[in-house]
C-alpha cells in the first residue's frame, strides 16, 4: 500500500488522541451500572481477587493482541484477515455484533440525554420523579412510606401495618381464622396476611417516571405487541446519532478532537459526586456493603464466572473496534505500554465508580428503611430508577441529575464512538475507493440506517427488545469471535511469526507471559466462560417479566449470525483458494501498510528472492545455490529461515 493511500485512510493527530480514544472505548457504560452489582453480589472486596485474575490472564492478553494485530497491518477488522484469509469471517462477525450492539446501546444514551434536558428545564424546580400525584402515577406510588421502628409500641406498628393492607381481605381472613378484630397484633398480622398487603404492588416514584412515563411500558402486554414508536424518545435518540455523525464524519480526525472532552470530563463527575455521596447519611452503610469482603464467596464458580465476563466485556475485544482504533496508530507506537495502561484505568474507574453509587445506595437504604441489598441492582434498573430516586432526595436534586446524566452521556458517547467507527472503517478498507472517496455520505449512511434499525427499541415495550438484544447479541457470538481469533493467530498463522511481528514494531519479542495466556490460558478462559454461559443458561427477561420461547429464540438467531458468518465464510475461502493450506497462508499484501516499515520477510526484494529462488530444501531453508548475488556494490538480501507456508 503506498503512503498516499495509508494517508487518505487517516491518522490519529497524536499519541494523547489513541490513547484517550481507547480509554473512552473500554470505560463505558457497564462500569458504572454492572461492575459494582457484581462486587457486591460476588463477596464484596473479595470479588477484587478473581477480577484482578482475569484482568491479567484474559482481558489484558487480548486487549494488548489486538492493539499490535491492528496497529501492525494499519487495516480494518475485515481486511486484516489478509493474513489468514480463512478466518476471514471473523472481520464480519464483529461488524455484525459492533452493529448489533451500536443499534441498541445508541438507544440507553438516549434515555440519558432526555433525562438530561429534563434536568436542564427542571432547574427552577423539582425533577419530575420527585414526586407521586402526577398524570402517570398509579394509586400504589409512594414516596415516604412510614417506617416501623423498634422504639414503637406493638399498637403503633399494628396500625402501620395495617394502613398497608387491603381491608376487605383483612377481615375475611381473620374471619376465617375466628379471630376478633380487636385481637389483632402485629407479629400475627405480618406473618399470616402477608396476601392482603399492598407492599408487592408499592412502586417508587422514580419507577412509575421511568416505567410508565418515559417508557410508557404499563400499555402494551407483551413483547409480542411493542406498541407505538415514542415521539419523544424518538427525537433523543436522533440527536444522539447526529452527534454520533458529527463526530465520525471525519474519521480520527473528528473524533479524536471530540474524545478529549468525552472521555475525561466523566472522572471529574465521579469526583464530585463521590464527594457528595460521602456527605450523605448512611453512605458508611452503602460503602460497607460495597467493599467489606465475603472470602467463602471464592469457593463459588459464581465469581470467577462473573469476573471473567465483566473483564471481558468491559474492555471490549472482539468487535472490531480495537483493531480499527490502533490501525490509525504509527507502526512503532508503543501499544503495550498503552494496553497495560488502558486496563488498568478500566479496571481502576470500576472500583471508582462503585464507591460513587453504593454512597448513594447507602443513603436510600437510610432513608427507607431498607437493606442496601433489597436497593441495589443493576444495569437500566439502577441508572434510571435507583440512583435517580436518591438523587430526588438530595437538596438540589436538578444539579445532581445533570451532572450524572451528562457523566452518562459521555461514558456512553465514548464507546459508541469506537462501535460505530469500526463499522465504518472496516467496510471503508474493503471497498476503499467508493467509501472513502464519499466518507462523509458513508458516515451519514450508517447513522441514519442504526438510527432506523433502533426505532424498534423506542416503541412503548421497546426496552423488553433492548434487554433483548443486550442478552444475545453481546453475549456468545463475543466469545465465539475472540477464541477463533485467539486460535487464527496464534496456532494457524503461528506464535512465532505473530512475536517477530511484534518486535518488528516494538523492538522487543513478547515474554513467555504473553506467549502462554496468548496459546493456551486465554482460550481456556473465553472457552470455559463459553460452557459456564450455556450450562447457567437463564432465559431473557426485564424484571419479572420473562419474554416467551419465540422471543428466546430470536435472542439465538442473533448468537447465530456472528457464527455463521465465521462457518460460512470459512467454507467460501476454502472453495476459492483450493484448499486448507492456501486458505491459511498469509496473501502477498500482508504486512505493514507503509513500504518504509515493510522490512526483512516483508520487504519486496526478499520476496523477489522468494519467487525466484524458491527451491528449498525440506528444513524450509532456500539452498546456498540459489541465493541472490551482490549486484552493484550492494549486498544480498538477507535470508532467514522461513516456513514453508510463507513461500506460498
Amino acid at each position: 500500500m503506498t503512503n498516499q493511500k495509508v494517508d487518505e485512510r487517516g491518522a490519529w493527530g497524536n499519541q494523547v488522541e489513541f490513547f484517550l480514544s481507547c480509554v473512552g472505548y473500554a470505560v463505558g457504560l457497564g462500569n458504572i451500572w454492572r461492575f459494582p452489582y457484581l462486587c457486591f453480589r460476588n463477596g464484596g472486596g473479595a470479588f477484587l481477587i478473581p477480577y484482578v485474575l482475569m484482568l491479567a490472564l484474559v482481558g489484558l492478553p487480548v486487549f494488548f493482541l489486538e492493539l499490535a494485530f491492528g496497529q501492525f497491518a494499519s487495516l480494518g477488522p475485515i481486511s486484516i484477515w489478509r493474513v489468514n484469509p480463512l478466518f476471514k469471517g471473523i472481520g464480519y462477525a464483529s461488524v455484525c455484533v459492533s452493529t448489533m450492539v451500536a443499534i441498541y446501546y445508541n438507544v440507553v444514551i438516549a434515555y440519558a440525554l432526555y433525562y438530561l434536558m429534563v434536568s436542564l428545564v427542571s432547574f427552577d424546580n423539582n425533577v419530575p420523579w420527585a414526586t407521586c400525584g402526577n398524570s402517570w402515577n398509579s394509586d400504589y406510588c409512594i414516596n415516604n412510606l412510614t417506617l416501623i421502628e423498634d422504639s414503637m409500641n406493638a399498637t403503633q406498628k399494628l396500625n402501620i401495618q395495617l394502613g398497608r393492607m387491603n381491608v376487605s381481605c383483612v377481615e375475611n381472613t381473620i374471619t376465617n381464622y375466628g379471630l376478633p378484630y380487636e385481637n389483632l397484633t402485629y407479629n400475627f398480622v405480618k406473618k399470616n396476611l402477608t396476601e392482603c398487603s399492598y407492599e408487592s404492588l408499592y412502586k417508587t416514584s422514580s419507577e412509575e417516571y421511568f416505567t410508565n412515563f418515559v417508557l410508557r411500558l404499563n400499555e402494551v402486554d407483551n413483547i409480542g405487541g411493542i406498541g407505538e414508536i415514542s415521539p419523544k424518545l424518538t427525537v433523543t435518540l436522533l440527536i444522539a446519532w447526529i452527534f454520533i455523525f458529527f463526530s465520525l464524519m471525519k474519521g480520527v480526525k473528528s473524533s479524536g478532537k471530540v474524545i478529549y472532552f468525552t472521555a475525561t470530563f466523566p472522572y471529574l463527575v465521579l469526583v464530585i459526586l463521590l464527594v457528595r455521596g460521602l456527605t450523605l447519611e448512611g453512605y458508611k452503610k452503602g460503602i460497607e456493603f460495597y467493599i467489606i469482603p465475603k472470602w467463602e464467596q471464592l469457593a463459588n464458580p459464581r465469581p470467577w464466572i462473573d469476573a471473567a465476563s465483566q473483564i471481558f466485556y468491559s474492555l471490549g475485544p472482539a468487535f472490531g473496534s480495537l483493531i480499527t482504533m490502533s490501525s490509525y496508530n504509527k507502526f512503532k507506537n508503543n501499544c503495550y505500554r498503552d494496553a497495560i495502561l488502558v486496563a488498568t484505568i478500566n479496571c481502576g474507574t470500576s472500583v471508582f465508580a462503585g464507591f460513587v453509587i453504593f454512597s448513594v445506595l447507602g443513603f436510600m437504604a437510610h432513608i427507607t428503611g431498607r437493606d442496601v441489598q433489597d436497593v441495589a441492582t443493576s444495569g437500566p434498573g439502577l441508572v434510571f430508577i435507583a440512583y435517580p430516586e436518591g438523587i430526588a432526595r438530595m437538596p438540589f436534586p436538578p444539579i445532581w441529575a445533570f451532572l450524572f446524566f451528562f457523566m452518562l452521556l459521555l461514558l456512553g458517547m465514548s464507546s459508541q464512538f469506537g462501535m460505530v467507527e469500526g463499522v465504518i472503517s472496516a467496510l471503508s478498507d474493503e471497498f476503499p475507493g467508493v467509501l472513502r472517496r464519499y466518507k462523509t455520505y458513508w458516515v451519514f449512511f450508517v447513522c441514519m440506517t442504526l438510527f432506523l434499525l433502533g426505532l424498534t427499541n423506542v416503541t412503548q415495550g421497546g426496552i423488553w427488545v433492548l434487554t433483548l438484544m443486550n442478552d444475545y447479541s453481546g453475549s456468545y457470538g463475543i466469545l465465539f469471535i475472540a477464541f477463533c481469533e485467539l486460535v487464527a493467530l496464534m496456532w494457524s498463522y503461528g506464535l512465532t511469526n505473530f512475536c517477530d511481528d511484534v518486535e518488528m514494531m516494538l523492538g522487543f519479542r513478547p515474554n513467555i507471559f504473553w506467549k502462554a495466556t496468548w496459546t493456551v490460558i486465554s482460550p481456556l478462559i473465553v472457552l470455559a466462560i463459553m460452557v459456564a454461559s450455556v450450562v447457567k443458561f437463564v432465559p431473557s427477561a426485564y424484571g419479572d417479566y420473562v419474554f416467551e420461547d419465540w422471543a428466546q429464540g430470536v435472542g439465538w438467531v442473533l448468537v447465530a449470525i456472528p457464527v455463521l458468518c465465521i462457518i460460512v465464510v470459512a467454507i467460501i475461502q476454502l472453495v476459492r483458494y483450493g484448499g486448507f493450506k492456501a486458505a491459511t497462508t498469509p496473501l502477498d499484501s500482508w504486512g505493514p501498510a507503509e513500504e518504509e516499515n515493510r522490512t526483512g520477510r516483508y520487504s519486496s526484494a526478499f520476496k523477489r528472492a522468494n519467487r525466484d529462488f524458491h527451491v528449498a530444501d525440506n528444513n524450509g531453508y532456500v539452498s546456498e545455490e540459489h541465493l541472490p548475488e551482490e549486484k552493484n556494490g550492494h549486498p544480498p538480501v538477507e535470508m532467514t529461515e522461513i516456513t514453508m507456508d510463507e513461500k506460498m
